[in-house]
């Protein structure tokens, strides 16, 4: 096998699971131990990954845990490419809920963009200044502490009047995804909230841009049987879809 073709495997494993072992890639790939490491050397130096003891990872970037600023600017296009395709998952006067983050943000600008007709349920403080454009989407905020850097509201009253409802479709903008840990989050504030949307939410959809594939946040938020399936941009390969269908998390 060409370093090409090992350099293709090993980050279709990293969109798959957050680490990858050079143990594991010896014996995957039939190669030496010193070539799986002089490899993984070469795609360090060229930013593909970052080398951790006994294998490597994902390089993370440095936005993936910054406030909601830092992050609304990074992976914008790929965010909006997920947002316009989750808008074909809304029907008329549906009731959809939609949790913090910047992606959500994103969606909100694509329903009022498409002139959708609809009730929107949220605590994403960004999400309401946008939706208070549209003429047709009736919008209700939920109230709690305010959180400046993530602009949006968490505690138990915001998870207390989010469980008032049962929405159509809930869409949770959440950090980061991968086959063995599923959905995971850095944000403290919001994993209740986004436990509550999940299980009240007839139909659930997290909308994540493609960069979030392979990683894994803080703090584990939801299993794979938790979200009906993933919206995302195209930048992914179809075996990688595949593999992960197979693993119970459909991405669309």
């Amino acid at each position: 096998m060409l370093y090409q073709e090992r350099e293709n495997y090993i980050l279709q494993q990293l969109q798959l699971q957050a680490t990858v072992k050079v143990s594991d890639l010896s014996r995957q790939l039939r190669v030496s131990v010193d070539t799986v490491r002089r490899d993984l050397k070469n795609m360090e130096q060229s930013g593909l990954i970052r080398c951790v003891r006994g294998g490597a990872c994902l390089p993370e970037s440095r936005m993936l845990f910054s406030d909601f600023t830092g992050r609304e600017i990074v992976h914008s296009d790929l965010k909006r490419a997920a947002a316009r395709k989750v808008l074909a998952h809304i029907q008329e006067k549906d009731v959809v809920a939609l949790n913090s983050g910047t992606t959500n943000t994103i969606v909100a600008q694509e329903m009022v963009a498409a002139g959708l007709n609809c009730t929107v349920v949220t605590n994403n403080c960004a999400a309401l200044n946008v939706l208070l454009q549209s003429a047709s989407i009736r919008t209700i905020a939920i109230g709690g502490l305010l959180d400046p850097q993530e602009r949006s509201t968490y505690g138990s009253l915001c998870e207390q009047d989010f469980a008032q409802f049962h929405p159509d479709v809930v869409l949770l903008s959440i950090n980061a995804l991968n086959y063995k840990d599923g959905y995971t989050d850095f944000r403290m504030n919001e994993v209740g909230i986004i436990q509550q949307l999940a299980a009240s939410g007839r139909k659930v959809i997290a909308v994540m841009d493609s960069s979030k594939l392979g990683q894994c946040s803080k703090r584990k938020v939801l299993s794979a049987e938790q979200v009906d399936f993933v919206v995302m941009d195209d930048n992914i390969a179809p075996e990688i879809r595949e593999k992960y269908n197979k693993k119970g998390i459909r991405i669309l």
